[in-house]
């Protein structure tokens, strides 16, 4: 249990369904995402729920745990853990609210390299089905 009303929003989603329904409304319509993948920021709340809804899918499998967390201000920093395929993941989360307590901006980095190249491809065909 966080003591971050905020934080606790986006643990209680990402411990639930981790639907689109309950990821959504965590987003300022300005969201920006950063991927660890992709050169450019990823502007608006659909593109935003668009990468996050496709992670949660991708990481989807159980494995996924925030094995420390870091909260200063509107600040926070969640490192996790995964297993895909045989190959773990560590990683960080970098989580900012604005003035509303929505997320604004989210940022994912990776390692190791094997799981940047995995994550990329899975990633990739789970934004190519979410498209149609």
């Amino acid at each position: 249990m966080s003591a971050d009303p905020r934080l606790q929003r986006w643990l209680d989603h990402m411990e639930g369904d981790r639907s689109v329904d309950s990821l959504r409304p965590l987003l300022a319509e300005d969201a920006t995402f950063h991927s660890p993948v992709v050169h450019t920021p990823q502007r608006g709340i659909d593109l935003t729920t668009a990468y996050l809804s496709a992670a949660d899918t991708v990481f989807g499998n159980g494995s996924f745990d925030y094995v420390r967390m870091i909260v200063d201000g509107d600040d926070a920093m969640l490192e996790f853990t995964a297993e895909l395929d045989g190959i773990h993941i560590n990683g960080v989360d970098i989580i900012h609210w604005n003035a509303d307590g929505l997320i604004d901006d989210f940022k994912v980095m990776v390692r190791p390299l094997k799981a940047i190249n995995m994550l990329w491809k899975m990633m990739a065909a789970q934004l190519e089905k979410q498209a149609g």
